[in-house]
């Protein structure tokens, strides 16, 4: 792909996310995208189908990015601590396109490919052990992962406000204690 393909298609997707922060997906056009991006139509469609192709797009590159980052790569070998820090990063450094990514009416979905990814390492590590229940395994595994998202999803919609150390810290500790300390034995 040439330099002006490139500007091209970060100029509309710029422009897709600028507007995505005041106006949901469903109210924007084409026609206004190209307006702003000032490309016509027919570079538009060269590159996406339609807006909800374009956006589709952006939090593919978005994973990409995640997925090749060195949490990514090195999960089984990575601390849930370290795991979580250096993702939470991640985000961080793309503030504006989590925030946008979590609020459209996608929500939290688009990270499914990232979760599945890591999943899928997490078992491949954890379940080589003959002494691991593998059904117990991949249950502990989504709860995990599932529980970590709706974390990620409080602290974003929270606007980044608390410490990346502390979130990290308390998604390790639930991971590997669960909510223990919260329950009175029976």
């Amino acid at each position: 792909m040439d330099r002006r393909t490139k500007y091209t298609m970060k100029v509309i997707e710029e422009t897709l996310l600028t507007l995505l922060e005041t106006k949901d997906i469903s109210s924007i056009t084409v026609t206004e995208i190209c307006t702003i991006a000032d490309v016509n139509r027919a570079t538009f469609y060269r590159y996406y189908e339609d807006i909800y192709d374009l956006l589709k797009k952006i939090q593919q590159n978005f994973i990409k990015e995640i997925e090749n980052s060195s949490p990514m790569k090195m999960l089984p070998h990575y601390t849930v601590y370290k795991f979580t820090k250096e993702i939470l990063e991640i985000f961080l450094k793309n503030k504006k396109l989590v925030q946008i990514l979590f609020n459209t009416n996608n929500n939290i979905y688009f990270l499914n490919d990232v979760l599945e990814i890591a999943y899928e390492k997490c078992i491949t590590k954890w379940g080589s052990s003959e002494s691991v229940n593998l059904i117990e395994l991949q249950y502990d595994v989504i709860f995990i992962f599932n529980g970590a998202l709706g974390v990620i999803n409080y602290w974003i919609k929270n606007n980044f406000e608390d410490n990346i150390d502390d979130i990290a810290i308390f998604i390790e500790r639930i991971a590997v204690d669960g909510a223990h300390k919260y329950i009175t034995n029976r």
